[in-house]
Order: structure tokens, then sequence, then C-alpha cells
């Protein structure tokens, strides 16, 4: 059964959403879900050319397309107004803009560790921080903030990332509480390593085919995950078949953190 086929027909009709880091990977696989769903999108990506393929790519009724640096308070914010603007406000914020620097703390520089504290910290922040402005007088809504397992437990290699994917996991937990009482619900999920368009590149790479197969090895279910199936576990987070759910981080993992 695909995606589509497991995402009911209208099921976030008349909703309007908005995806950070929209133009590859998770980010696009979140968009055509939630598309295919019914949803009045908002896409936003640093990466303009690659978020003008959009339309001509995911069947979608209804879409804005913003260029920001999630990074950036004007940015994240304009993302957030995009909606309001367009829409009348924001129901659902899908807060997955990231970077993966790869390197242990010896090889991490101080502008690597800055870098993906911008983005995947300080850019995971501001989105909730607007997306929640929006959604408190407005009667509540649905963050789903991208996490990882590098965010629940700790891997080799990630001395930069991972630490900022404990942001990710804080932010989920310490917000849900925050904003319970208002309605608004924030979980996250926890991608193990999934299939997008820079896993597969390393195919290429020296050393990538041996690489990709031991990581491969590291998932209890023999594979890496699909952007699709980490897209269909936001879709449900933030649907009102999770109206009691908050403050949970999911993995999507192939068992990796059953281990």
């Amino acid at each position: 059964m695909v995606s589509g086929e497991r995402s009911a027909a209208g099921r976030f009709a008349g909703r309007s959403v908005l995806v950070t880091g929209a133009a590859k990977g998770i980010g696009r696989a979140a968009v055509a879900g939630f598309a295919r769903a019914g949803a009045r999108i908002v896409a936003g990506d640093i990466d303009g050319e690659a978020l003008r393929e959009l339309p001509a790519v995911i069947p979608v009724a209804e879409i804005e397309l913003v260029t920001a640096d999630v990074s950036d308070p004007d940015g994240a914010r304009s993302m957030v107004e995009a909606a309001v603007r367009r829409y009348g406000g924001l129901d659902v914020a899908i807060a997955n803009a990231g970077i993966i620097p790869l390197a242990g703390i010896l090889d991490t520089s101080v502008q690597d560790w800055n870098d993906v504290m911008a983005v995947d910290g300080r850019g995971m922040f501001l989105t909730c921080k607007y997306a929640i402005e929006q959604m408190s007088g407005a009667g509540g809504g649905a963050i789903v903030c991208v996490s990882s397992i590098s965010g629940l437990a700790g891997q080799k290699g990630q001395a930069a990332y991972g630490p900022a994917k404990f942001v990710a996991t804080g932010l989920v937990m310490h917000l849900a509480v925050e904003w319970a009482a208002a309605g608004i619900r924030v979980n996250g999920v926890a991608p193990g390593t999934i299939r997008t368009d820079r896993v597969q590149a390393l195919a290429d790479e020296p050393g990538g085919p041996e690489y990709l197969e031991s990581i491969a090895r590291m998932h209890p279910m023999g594979r890496f995950g699909e952007p699709d199936e980490v897209a269909d576990a936001m879709l449900f987070l933030a649907s009102d078949e999770a109206a009691f759910i908050t403050g949970t981080v999911l993995p999507v993992d192939g068992g990796y953190l059953a281990q």
C-alpha cells in the first residue's frame, strides 16, 4: 500500500500546512503527502531553484512557495506570514529544515558547530516560535518537529548534528507542556537513515557502497527508510487521529532504537 492510499483524501481539506526544508527529501515527501490529503501548502526552503520545481512534480491544488532561511528570524517569520496572508491562518507546521554534517569532535570546527546549530537548532526554535505565535490566537494547531535517532541516542561521528537534534527533541517536550492548554500539540519524528537524495549519492563516492551496507545492517529491518514513510508519520501526528498525543517523538527507524 502506497502512502497516498494510506492518507485518506480530504483528511486535511481546508487546512493550511507549512513545511520547511520542503524542496527535497523528507520535506518534499511531506508536501506530497499533505497535498494528497487536501491541505493548502506553504513550502519553504533556502534553495529557491529546487523549490520552484515542486508544483511541476507534485499535484497540489494550492501552494505558496517561500524562499527563505529558517535560521534568520525574518525568514522564518515570512513562512508563517505567507500562510496567514494566503490562507487566513496556519493549522499545521512541519519544522523539517536541517543540515547534516557528519564528523567526530576532533574534525568538527567551531564554524561547523555554529552552522548546524543555526539551522537545526535556532531554525527549529524560530519555526516553532512564529507558528505558535499565530496558532495561539487562533484556537490551536499542530506542530511536528523533525528530530532524529541521533536526537534520542548517541552515535559516532555526529558531534554537532546529534546535539542539534537533541534541541529538536527538547523543543517538542517543553513546548508540548507549555502550550497544551492552548490547544497546540507539539510532537516530533525521529527518522533513522532515510533514502534521501544525499544518502543515495553516497553510493557513488569512494567507500560509499560499503558504508551504506554497514549502516543498513544497523537497522533491524535491514534497510533504509523511505521519505514517504517519515511523511506518513508526520501526517498522523498532525491529524485529528492523534488528538490526544502531544510531547512525543516517534521513531521512524526500522527498529534502530529498540536495540
